[in-house]
């Protein structure tokens, strides 16, 4: 138990320098080019521009926050919400690690799990991103112009992705998939322009809901 609380412990410590440091060093940016140019913008514009897309980030990152940690456990989280690109990558690739382990993101097994394979993915993504800007650069244009034969293909990666990754667990557990479908379903049918993070943490809800009366009602064990 001590052992499992210095770990636990050693990963908030960790995770809220590197948190800490990553928005100073993304702030740095813009303050660095607006000392150096002796030019900063005006406050009163800057504010107006800012209440029009504060409440929507501000909304989606507390959802996401709620959201995401269960699934990757803390370590994952911190490290998720430093490397970005959560929704795409570093959750499903969490989450099939932890699969194939068959451990969760609550167990100290899980917490692990997740927090290596969402490690390597940004390793991997960095490498990858790299060899691809310094080897396809000349043909990407090419390759996702309008005409291009292949550029429809990128339109249906992402739902690809997450159609593979998905199906393996809706035939796992279809009974327990039904809600959480029809619910995101109808949310996006009605409110399209739902952020992804908020309509996630929807169907999250409605999923814990019904899996919680279906299992009073005996429908799932």
């Amino acid at each position: 138990m001590k052992k499992e609380r210095a770990y636990s412990d050693k990963v908030h410590t960790w995770g809220s320098i590197w948190s800490i440091t990553a928005i100073a060093v993304l702030f740095s940016v813009p303050l660095i080019f607006s000392l150096y140019y002796d030019a900063f913008p005006q406050l009163n514009v800057l504010w107006k521009a800012l209440l029009s897309v504060i409440p929507i980030y501000w909304s989606t990152a507390v959802i996401e926050v709620i959201t995401y940690t269960p699934m990757l456990g803390a370590g994952g989280t911190y490290l998720s919400f430093v490397t970005g690109n959560i929704t795409n990558l570093k959750l499903p690739c969490a989450l099939n690690a932890m699969d194939r382990a068959k451990v969760k993101a609550t167990e100290e097994e899980g917490e692990l799990i997740s927090t290596i394979a969402i490690g390597a993915s940004s390793i991997t993504t960095t490498i990858v991103i790299a060899a691809g800007v310094l080897l396809f650069a000349p043909f990407l244009p090419k390759i996702t112009a309008a005409d291009s034969p292949i550029k429809p293909a990128f339109d249906y990666v992402i739902p690809a992705l997450f159609g593979a990754l998905g199906a393996s667990y809706f035939s796992k557990y279809w009974r327990l998939s039904i809600f959480p479908i029809v619910a995101g379903v109808v949310v996006y049918c009605f409110a399209p322009s739902f952020a992804v993070g908020t309509l996630i943490f929807i169907t999250i809800v409605v999923s814990i809901i019904s899996a919680l009366i279906m299992y009073k009602l005996k429908i799932v064990k």
